[in-house]
């Protein structure tokens, strides 16, 4: 036998026998952690599997089948107009407003199609950072000075970090721009207003259907929230319309699939996730049974999307749970400990803050209420900034589901950029608030 291919796996018997030796089971902040792991990710699965994830992966996947790789090249490319592709890139997030895991199946779309490394990143990080609503919930609840330095400096950091990934890989970037040029010409299959349309319906329905619910003052957000429900199942409509104008779906699998979500809807209407589910479903099976072409594709693409991503997810939400716990309660560790560090202005505690942020799972909105208990107990003005900067952009799922779309080093470098920038734009406001 040769121990030199073999020691690996004995040292990995080894350590999993020592730690499973010594796993501290009994212990209150052992089983505790163990709970919170469950609990999270219980609450991610009911939440934003089927609200958020689901048509973020549909859309992702129409972006494979109905956008060619030469459309996505001219608006977001390595030789695209950098003004246009920076510009509509960082203030995405402000239409979407999606989180840092539902943002991924979307930037997988447009980089696995041939985005520009720059252009996608700020799109990345833009996606869950420009939040209209969390911003407004953020000056009024948290002070106008931390809601504005929050807004501002999330549009500069998908621009910077986006132009310093584009410099850092500036070689590839090149190499890529160059086999691009050589592409031909798409072939136009529908007006360039259809699939706008198309995809507006669909971006709507994730919009809407997660859209959080505001206080009587924030006049515009408590309106739209108190018809979220209707709008949602509008514009499914309409996106179930235009498959069948546009796209030749069958009219009548198209009524078959909608006839158990409108009466869940109408008797169930208390539990919109039941409709909203078998319209997806439904959705799928229209799909998965028009035969070969563009609706085929794009259920292979979703599906194929969803066989990468959610696993990587619910192990990276099990992890975040299992050491940081959810909002108002404690994982490994203690809350108190996190807390302790974040006090002051100091280099280390922007710092901590940015990196407990950058690795904790944070739902749209959750940061508003985690901050206001940590500013209660001491946290210093520049930390929260760091982590309201940090946080909503990334998280330890989200890196794991990167990883494996853009590969380790650029990962690690994105994931640095944002803690970096986040924990000198905390000090730098922590110096004058």
């Amino acid at each position: 036998m040769n121990w030199k291919d073999e020691w690996k796996w004995l040292a990995g018997f080894i350590t999993v026998f020592f730690v499973l030796y010594f796993l501290p089971v009994g212990s209150a902040r052992f089983d505790g952690a163990i709970t919170e792991a469950l609990e999270l990710t219980k609450w991610y699965t009911r939440e934003h599997v089927v609200l958020c994830l689901i048509p973020a992966l549909f859309i992702a996947g129409g972006i494979s089948a109905f956008v060619s790789q030469a459309s996505v090249m001219k608006y977001f490319g390595a030789k695209a107009n950098k003004f246009l592709s920076y510009g509509v890139a960082s203030v995405s997030g402000t239409i979407l407003a999606v989180c840092s895991c539902t943002v991924l199946p979307l930037f997988a779309g447009i980089y696995k199609r041939g985005a520009g490394l720059g252009p996608a990143i700020a799109f990345l990080y833009s996606g869950p950072a420009i939040n209209v609503l969390a911003i407004v919930l953020t000056a009024r609840i948290l002070g106008f000075e931390l809601g504005a330095a929050r807004a501002i400096g999330a549009v500069v950091f998908s621009v910077v970090i986006g132009l310093a990934m584009h410099f850092i890989y500036r070689h590839e970037e090149a190499a890529k721009a160059a086999a691009q040029a050589e592409l031909p010409e798409p072939e136009v299959k529908r007006p360039l207003w259809q699939t706008t349309l198309y995809f507006s319906s669909m971006a709507a329905v994730l919009v809407f259907a997660n859209w959080a619910k505001a206080e009587p003052s924030d006049v515009f957000f408590h309106a739209v929230y108190g018809v979220k429900w209707p709008l949602t199942a509008f514009f499914a409509a309409a996106l179930g319309l235009m498959l069948k104008a546009w796209f030749g779906a069958d009219g009548k699998k198209l009524i078959i699939a909608a006839v158990p979500a409108i009466l869940l809807a109408v008797f169930f209407a208390d539990l919109p996730i039941l409709s909203f589910s078998a319209g997806f479903i439904g959705l799928s099976w229209v799909l998965n049974t028009s035969g070969d072409g563009e609706l085929d594709d794009w259920f292979s693409a979703a599906w194929s999307l969803s066989k990468d991503i959610f696993p990587l997810l619910i192990g990276g939400v099990l992890v975040s749970g299992f050491l940081l716990g959810r909002p108002g309660h404690e994982g490994v560790i203690p809350s108190a400990w996190v807390a302790w560090a974040v006090g002051g202005n100091s280099f280390w505690a922007n710092f901590f803050s940015s990196i407990v942020a950058a690795f904790m799972y944070f739902a749209t909105l959750t940061e508003i209420p985690i901050l206001q208990g940590l500013l209660g107990s001491g946290m210093g003005k520049g930390p929260a900034l760091a982590l309201l900067l940090a946080g909503p952009a990334l998280s330890l799922p989200s890196m794991l589901v990167l990883k494996s779309i853009m590969g380790t080093k650029k990962t690690a470098v994105y994931v640095t950029l944002v803690v970096i920038m986040s924990t000198f734009s905390g000090m730098f406001y922590g110096a004058f608030f």
